[in-house]
């Protein structure tokens, strides 16, 4: 067995050929930078691009098959130089059951299959080429289509405020929508953690993913998993998520809660930070207040034993979020290292010194064992991370 690096959760921006997908996402975010990136700059070993539906998306794919720079595994996925990627959908449901929107994540062992799906889901929806779009059919019917196909069905940052499972606090229990027996994964979004959501007793269950959710290249890895596997492919993740044969999740390495851009309830409308309990602006008077990830998931915890013993999760910096750590540092790090996995997980403090100035050692260390001082994020805005 060996140790593989995961990031889920990666939007394409743009087509080969200029057309959008994620319309928010990065115009240089397309498949073959995101693949380069990933390999080459961030050391991920498995990657999911959950717009893999999309019919240009899949054409530049077989393209890829064809020209030899992405060769299909037996076991499912596909890989580039280092890396594997595993094609993935995100769909959004929306129906008189759900009361959404909900986004959700489906992943596909070859692209046969994805293509399959994604000319399903065309009959369902209006606009196949775009990212997470609205899909006009119900949860269940949904996860029966994607495990009739060999996928996994994953529930996506299911506490953000906005088009999520438990955000908009319509929803209690994934029963109300989903089958829970065809739930592979629960993502946790970037303003939750482990240690928060572990009085949720319903989520017991399942397995806890924490990932990017990256709409620009330099967010690949902002959080990602590390999987104790035998290779990097479809069928190895799918035993780590079912806890089968020592496959596993060893760690989830994320933001700190603090950072997460929706983890604080806030007013809508002039931005102040508000009480959970708050359900008028203290400031502005304004009714419009968005619910904090940390106010939600205290409605949805309750006492009981026999908590799930699960991995570790580690609050970790990216490097790009240090104050001081510019394109020059970031290239000359690089340079000495080779990828930002390595910078985080494999360099010692010593190494860095040699590299970077000892005050600047000292914050990447501190940052990649959540050792620096956080200013708490809401209403969409990032937390911050202060220097003393």
């Amino acid at each position: 067995m060996k140790e593989f690096y995961a990031d889920l959760h990666i939007h394409i921006g743009r087509t080969a050929k200029g057309r959008a997908v994620k319309i928010t996402g990065s115009k240089t975010l397309t498949l073959a930078r995101i693949l380069e990136t990933a390999s080459a700059r961030k050391g991920l070993d498995i990657i999911g691009i959950i717009d893999c539906h999309s019919p240009e998306v899949i054409e530049e794919m077989k393209e890829m098959i064809d020209q030899g720079e992405l060769v299909e595994l037996a076991e499912g996925g596909l890989r580039f130089q280092e890396t594997t990627l595993i094609p993935g959908s995100e769909i959004e449901i929306y129906d008189q059951y759900c009361h959404g929107p909900i986004h959700v994540l489906a992943y596909f062992p070859t692209l046969l299959l994805m293509e399959q799906f994604s000319n399903w889901m065309s009959q369902h929806m209006k606009n196949i080429h775009l990212s997470s779009q609205r899909i006009y059919c119900d949860g269940r019917t949904l996860q029966q289509k994607v495990h009739e196909l060999g996928g996994l069905f994953i529930p996506a940052h299911v506490f953000t405020p906005f088009k999520s499972l438990y955000g908009k606090g319509v929803h209690h229990s994934l029963t109300e929508v989903f089958d829970p027996q065809l739930v592979d994964a629960i993502e946790l979004g970037l303003s939750s953690d482990t240690n928060m959501v572990r009085h949720i007793k319903e989520l017991q269950a399942y397995p806890f993913v924490s990932n990017s959710d990256a709409h620009s290249l330099g967010k690949l890895a902002r959080e990602y998993q590390k999987l104790r596997l035998a290779d990097a492919n479809f069928v190895e993740l799918q035993m780590a998520l079912r806890e089968q044969q020592g496959r596993a999740i060893i760690a989830n390495y994320g933001l700190n809660p603090l950072l997460g851009k929706y983890h604080q309830t806030v007013c809508g409308k002039c931005g102040e930070q508000l009480s959970n309990e708050a359900i008028i602006c203290s400031n502005c008077g304004s009714p419009q207040i968005i619910k904090g990830v940390a106010s939600r998931i205290q409605e949805l915890s309750e006492d009981f034993t026999h908590e799930k013993n699960r991995p570790l999760y580690i609050h970790q910096v990216p490097l790009d979020f240090i104050p001081g750590i510019g394109p020059k540092m970031m290239e000359r790090l690089l340079q000495a290292f080779g990828t930002e996995m390595n910078i985080l997980h494999r360099v010692t403090i010593e190494q860095l010194e040699q590299i970077v100035p000892q005050k600047m050692a000292k914050l990447i260390d501190a940052a990649r064992t959540g050792h620096l001082n956080i200013e708490v994020g809401g209403g969409g805005i990032y937390g911050k991370v202060h220097i003393e």
